[in-house]
């Protein structure tokens, strides 16, 4: 009899989410066999950097299944550890600098297979009003979502919130309490102890930072996203969706979040208990992204969009104006950090390659 493929045991693994939403799962590390870590190998990258050890893609795959099974063993048994991440920062708005790391390709293709197994029981779970590292949606999906919530709902006001530095400040032991909801297998919590204990290496040394989990990893944008659902997400849903009086919602895509209510009292409720709910968990809100604003339809003249009736979310500012009939609606443009931020790279990138041939600044 012919073994089932890989893909109807995720299936069948998110039917039993479904159907029992309290069902706790204590084993699954078994099901991360070969065939499995094959699995989770096709959609891993190949084309990014190498990690510390310089193996690329290619490299490993010569040969794949020595590879492969000789990865399930050490996991298996206890002998599988996770290598630093190599660490680079990248360049953001105001000249600060955000730190992202480069794990190795075989950890890369491990992480692959534990986020595979969590996203099949997790996914079960998840809001429809959150949009980030989802199978199936986009920050698209996110923009188109909150201009219809709004002219629909009759929004009238909005809490723009972030939560600062937040992949850095996640608290491990809280996080490790979240994932226990849902996956008590302890060859799965082990393997993440490995990923975030690994440490960072930069200029030749390593660091072991004791709370977050390093952006650029496969595994962290799901942990990510598991912790704050339970944050913000479920937290809305079961008690402050309940609570409000007039229409409302909270959308998110990772850790940029717009709530939006109709009646102001809903909103400066929602803003008071927010900083309480986030601190909790030993998260903090960002002082300067964090807002509360009118988003109602602004009374001064056709096509202003000066003070009341703008917001903005994924590095877009949203504001209400006159279409053609001359009904309000909601448009979008470009926000004005994002776009200083583009010229600066651009005139940067200028600026060095001044001197270099008239037809290579042209192709690039």
């Amino acid at each position: 009899m012919r073994a089932p493929t890989v893909t109807p045991k995720r299936q069948r693994i998110a039917a039993q989410a479904a159907r029992d939403p309290d069902r706790v799962f204590t084993t699954l590390a078994h099901l991360i066999d070969v065939d499995f870590l094959r699995e989770a190998y096709r959609p891993t990258s190949k084309t990014s950097a190498p990690g510390i050890d310089g193996v690329t893609a290619q490299q490993y795959a010569e040969p794949l299944d020595e590879h492969l099974h000789d990865l399930h063993e050490r996991r298996r048994s206890g002998r599988y550890q996770a290598m630093p991440v190599e660490g680079v920062w990248i360049e953001q708005e105001e000249g600060k600098q955000r730190p992202i790391g480069t794990p190795t390709f075989e950890d890369k293709s491990v992480q692959r297979a534990v986020a595979m197994r969590l996203e099949a029981i997790d996914e079960q779970d998840f809001a429809d009003s959150s949009y980030g590292f989802r199978r199936g949606r986009s920050p698209h999906d996110a923009l188109d979502e909150l201009r219809e919530r709004c002219m629909r709902d009759n929004i009238g006001w909005i809490v723009d919130a972030e939560v600062r530095g937040y992949c850095d400040s996640i608290d491990r032991i809280r996080l490790r309490e979240v994932l226990r909801q849902r996956v008590n297998d302890g060859s799965i919590l082990r393997l993440i102890g490995k990923w975030l204990r690994a440490g960072v290496m930069e200029e030749g040394r390593v660091s072991h930072p004791e709370t977050g989990v390093v952006q650029g990893g496969v595994i962290s944008p799901v942990l990510a996203h598991i912790f704050l659902h339970h944050v913000l997400d479920a937290w809305f849903e079961q008690e402050g969706q309940p609570r409000r009086q007039g229409r409302g919602f909270l959308m998110r895509c990772a850790d940029d979040c717009v709530i939006g209510g109709a009646l102001q009292a809903d909103a400066h409720r929602i803003m008071a208990v927010l900083p309480k709910r986030c601190a909790r968990y030993g998260l903090t809100m960002h002082p300067t992204k964090t807002a509360f604003m009118a988003f109602s339809k602004p009374e001064t003249p056709q096509g202003s969009t000066e003070g009341n009736g703008t917001c903005d979310f994924l590095g877009l500012t949203h504001y209400w104006t006159r279409s053609r009939r001359g009904d309000w609606v909601i448009k979008r443009r470009t926000a004005q950090k994002r776009l200083r931020r583009t010229k600066k790279s651009l005139w940067r990138w200028c600026r060095q390659n001044r001197h270099t041939p008239l037809q290579y600044q042209y192709q690039q």
